[in-house]
């Protein structure tokens, strides 16, 4: 009798034959696609030759400007402490440019046919500007260029006086029009700044850049053959890389604008302003390969009409201004831009008599007349007829200054004579405008690192009179504002520059850390303070596992060798620490690489020099435009 068929088990092996059957339809499916159109299609995805795209104006007519941004006479200093000089007597100059064999002098001023002479009357253009135009061949590779600043001397004889032109500093630069940078004179990553040129008589801040059709000021060339950019939309203010600092920016300053930067820390010029600070103060001349210094001045407002408000001397700024220059640090003082943001410089504060540190009193203009943006950039700094420190409004930041300054002091003869023999000061205008400069300078030297700690011949009381010092006074051969006891001499206003040596002189100039104002200071002021050794308020900042980073001592060592003798801060010294990511997972968009940079100065902390990621090799790697652009052009060849 034949077996019933169980219907239920038959499907069920059906079933099961046809997944078997299924799967390996799709096993070779796969098999396949994974042995033949794969390859295709990786065949497909093969990166085509680069095609160097060599031309340099398709989109515009081709074109040169330079921009002067500000002009500013070295002579001030001279004439202010030299008795001899005349330092009333403002400088009048022009400047000439020639573009490519096109000259044009700034003094000649034409409209309709009729000329007349413009000069500059002043010791400082800022906010000044001015511009000049070429039209260049189309696909002109280059430009040379020459700025020529020219003073004009007047003589005066018995019956009549004469006038004449002399040449005084000279810039020649050859701009690339591929490349959008000029070499010569002055060049990207040359010691005074690009853009910037120290001479004998004048300092100059210029630019150059060629027509550009979407307005950012990057090159063609540079857009489509570098970064990767579109040549017909504006990259100004764009950030692909959300770094904090635009592609424009980037690309003026090196940087790669499609790599995450640390722009809120790196600071490779030590000055305090990081990168990202850098480029919200561009407007102001900021450069950050270049050292500067900004501070906002304020008055206390008088107590009437017979009371002036305190001011800034423009001859005290300009003296300071020079010192700090020579130096290799551009110092600039708001008394109140014209395009300066609300709460700016040059506001009149409301009155008080003294302001002294202990009061904290200036908390009340730091809170409500210096503006927050400018925290941490600036410093603030208040003219008031009593008063003279550096100390935190803050924090313990010391980003604050009091100046004290009666401005009435040349009619006070008896308050002139007492400040005579008691402090040495002159009672006339010039010697109000030394004493202002003198004041200025020694408040922002304790700013820039210059304190009592470890020389203890910074604010020494000890010296009795100036003109009667005490027989036991050790720091006479100090030559220094930062020495009360000739602070106010003509032939001082300066920091010492160690001639005498030590134990009782110091190289001021090898002793200061710019950026050391943002920072809050070891010491700690309480009231009728007293300081202390040295040794009991040292502190190491560096901690770098907050960060993810470790110390890498090997990688230390490469950097050190490499960069040998080499300091951002000449002539001060340096020291190098490298810092390696290991919390990548923690800290995606940072750089594999830190290095950090230390100035050996009493006040020195680690500053972010710069990033870099590492090889295969274990080697450390850093972007370079330069590298990327030369072998472009290499490829051209």
């Amino acid at each position: 009798m034949p077996k019933k068929i169980n219907k239920k088990s038959s499907s069920r092996v059906i079933a099961g034959v046809a997944l078997i059957v299924i799967a390996l339809l799709i096993l070779s499916s796969v098999f396949v696609y994974y042995e033949y159109f794969e390859k295709e299609e990786v065949q497909e995805k093969k990166e085509e030759p680069k095609v160097i795209d060599d031309r340099i104006s398709p989109l515009e007519n081709q074109g040169l400007v330079i921009e002067i941004l500000r002009i500013r006479h070295r002579g001030l200093y001279e004439k202010l402490t030299n008795p001899r000089l005349n330092w009333k007597t403002k400088p009048t100059f022009f400047f000439v440019t020639t573009m490519d064999g096109l000259e044009f002098a700034s003094n000649v001023v034409g409209q309709q046919g009729r000329f007349e002479e413009v000069n500059f009357h002043t010791w400082d253009t800022m906010f000044m500007e001015r511009k000049i135009v070429k039209d260049s061949d189309e696909e002109q590779e280059t430009s040379d260029i020459t700025l020529t600043i020219v003073e004009k001397i007047t003589t005066r004889k018995i019956i009549r006086k004469t006038t004449k032109d002399v040449e005084r500093d000279s810039i020649t630069i050859k701009y690339d029009y591929r490349t959008g940078r000029w070499t010569g004179d002055d060049y990207f990553g040359d010691q005074d700044g690009y853009g910037h040129y120290l001479g004998k008589t004048f300092e100059v801040w210029f630019n150059v850049y060629q027509m550009d059709s979407d307005n950012d000021f990057i090159p063609y060339w540079v857009e489509v053959n570098v970064l990767g950019t579109d040549p017909r939309r504006d990259d100004t203010y764009r950030d692909p890389d959300e770094d904090g600092c635009p592609t424009a920016w980037e690309w003026k300053w090196g940087y790669d604008p499609f790599s995450w930067d640390d722009h809120e820390k790196l600071d490779p010029d030590v000055d305090g302003i990081e990168n990202i600070e850098e480029y919200k103060m561009e407007r102001w001349l900021a450069n950050p390969f270049y050292q500067e210094v900004y501070v906002e001045v304020d008055s206390v407002s008088g107590k009437g009409r017979l009371d002036p408000p305190t001011r800034l001397y423009e001859e005290s700024a300009e003296a300071i201004t020079e010192k700090y220059a020579e130096h290799h640090i551009s110092l600039f003082f708001d008394t109140g831009w014209p395009n300066g943001p609300i709460n700016g410089g040059g506001q009149l504060l409301p009155y008080y008599a003294s302001l002294s540190q202990d009061s904290g009193l200036i908390l009340e203009y730091y809170n409500n007349y210096f503006p927050d943006e400018r925290k941490g950039i600036f410093r603030y700094m208040v003219f008031s007829q009593k008063g003279g420190y550096n100390h935190p409004a803050k924090n313990n930041i010391y980003d604050c200054t009091v100046i004290p300054h009666d401005p009435l002091l040349p009619y006070k003869p008896l308050k002139g004579i007492k400040n005579f023999f008691m402090f040495g000061v002159v009672p006339t205008k010039r010697g109000n405008r030394v004493q202002l400069a003198a004041g200025i300078m020694h408040e922002l030297g304790h700013s820039i690192g210059i304190g009592v700690s470890p020389f203890e011949g910074v604010d020494n009381m000890s010296y009795g009179l100036p003109r009667f010092p005490n027989k036991n006074y050790l720091y006479k051969d100090y030559r220094s504002v930062m020495n009360y006891q000739c602070i106010y001499e003509f032939s001082v206003l300066d920091y010492s520059d160690g001639r005498n040596g030590p134990p009782y002189d110091q190289n001021d100039w090898q002793k200061i850390f710019v950026a050391g104002f943002q920072y809050n200071d070891n010491l700690i002021e309480e009231p009728f303070f007293e300081p202390p050794g040295h040794d009991k308020y040292v502190f190491d900042g560096l901690d770098p596992d907050d960060t993810g980073y470790i110390i890498d001592e090997n990688l230390t060592q490469d950097v050190v060798k490499i960069m040998g003798q080499y300091s951002p801060v000449d002539p001060i010294t340096v020291e190098w620490t490298v810092l390696r990511l290991v919390e990548a997972d923690k800290y995606p968009q940072f750089k594999e690489i830190k290095i950090l940079v230390k100035p050996n100065s009493p006040e020195g902390q680690w500053v972010q020099y710069c990033e870099g990621e590492l090889d295969s090799e274990v080697k450390i790697l850093f972007y370079s435009q330069e590298e990327i652009i030369n072998s472009v052009l290499e490829e051209l060849k």
